[in-house]
């Protein structure tokens, strides 16, 4: 694994068209901080989500944050927000990374896919979650790919099957593998486990409470990882 740049203020240069602007511009597009990524996510116009979503919801997290969760999309609440996992799921999500003992305010949380996709409820007004096609992902994953570069956290966690198989492969299963730590590139240490959006659709209490209990299981393997003393990059 290559070791991590000696410094968070170390520009990443990407030619203008790897990063999905609204207006790609001329030069080299510099990146130095989650704040340039925020600014220029926020007219990216690379896939027909925008059309419909009522804004780019980026990540959010301490810069140097040694944990990364990543999900699907943002929900409802999120969109309408601007903020990540700040509906139900991310309730849950709060409340298992009290149970788990993670601190909430040094993690940080995003999606794969930057927008919104929904439906229409056939009745009301609601707006219900619509899967994300793969050219949707794909057109997104440059974001991603450059919030890791500046973030560089020690743990990734993958929440649920959209995020563990755009980032680990296809052939991932979360029902199989998921809660075992990876080796891979993205991170020194890589794990997927399911989203909280899923425990929350669970049919029952009872399958929901195990769903839960799993995902606790999960996210205190995590909290050993960060107690264990990994150092954070160098700054």
């Amino acid at each position: 694994m290559s070791s991590p740049a000696k410094s968070m203020k170390r520009p990443i240069h990407q030619p203008a068209a790897a990063l999905p602007h609204a207006e790609a511009s001329p030069g080299p597009v510099l990146v130095q901080t989650l704040a340039d990524l925020r600014r220029c996510a926020s007219t990216c116009k690379a896939c027909d989500l925008w059309k419909a979503a009522t804004q780019t919801v980026f990540g959010e997290g301490p810069a140097r944050a040694r944990v990364m969760f990543v999900g699907e999309q943002p929900g409802d609440q999120e969109d309408k927000s601007g903020h990540p996992f700040v509906g139900p799921a991310g309730r849950l999500l709060d409340e298992a990374l009290v149970e788990a003992g993670i601190d909430r305010s040094e993690v940080y949380v995003t999606n794969i896919v930057k927008h919104f996709k929904w439906v229409a409820a056939q009745r009301g007004k609601r707006r219900i979650h619509k899967k994300p096609r793969q050219s949707e992902i794909d057109a997104c994953r440059p974001w991603l790919d450059s919030e890791l570069k500046v973030v560089k956290p020690q743990v990734l966690v993958c929440l649920g099957a959209t995020a563990a198989q755009a980032l680990l492969g296809k052939t991932f299963r979360v029902s199989l593998d998921g809660g075992a730590i990876i080796s891979s590139a993205l991170a020194p240490h890589v794990m997927a486990t399911a989203h909280p959006a899923s425990i929350l659709r669970a049919p029952d209490p009872e399958t929901r409470q195990k769903q839960r209990d799993n995902f606790v299981r999960d996210l205190r393997k995590v909290a050993t990882l960060l107690a264990s003393g990994d150092p954070p990059p160098p700054l």
